[in-house]
C-alpha cells in the first residue's frame, strides 16, 4: 500500500451502533468500502448478542471515528504487517 497520504480511521454506524473502524484516505473511500459485497456478506454473516450486525434492511452511516475508537483500531492493527486488504476492527462484541 502506498503511505504518501496519512490514513484517516472511520467508524460505519449500522442502525445507530458504532460497529466497525477502518483506514481509508478519504470519507468517500471509507463510503466505498463499505459498500463492498465482500464486508457486507461479512457482517451479515457474523453476529452479536445473536443478531447479525447487518442485514439489508440496516442504515449504514460512515463517520470519523472518535478519538476513543481511534486508538481501539490502532491497537488492534498495531501488531499486523501493512497490506492491501481492508483492515477492519469490530468495534462490538462478536459471538463464537
Amino acid at each position: 500500500m502506498n503511505h504518501r497520504f496519512t490514513l484517516s480511521i472511520f467508524t460505519m454506524e449500522i442502525n445507530g451502533m458504532p460497529t466497525v473502524a477502518l483506514q481509508a484516505k478519504r470519507h468517500k473511500d471509507a463510503e466505498s468500502l463499505c459498500e463492498q459485497d465482500r464486508l457486507r456478506t461479512d457482517l451479515s454473516t457474523l453476529t452479536s448478542n445473536g443478531s447479525p450486525l447487518w442485514d439489508a434492511s440496516a442504515i449504514m452511516k460512515v463517520r470519523l471515528a472518535t478519538p476513543a475508537e481511534a486508538v481501539l483500531s490502532r491497537q488492534a492493527t498495531q501488531s499486523t504487517e501493512p497490506s492491501d486488504d481492508i483492515n477492519v476492527v469490530y468495534l462490538v462484541v462478536l459471538d463464537g
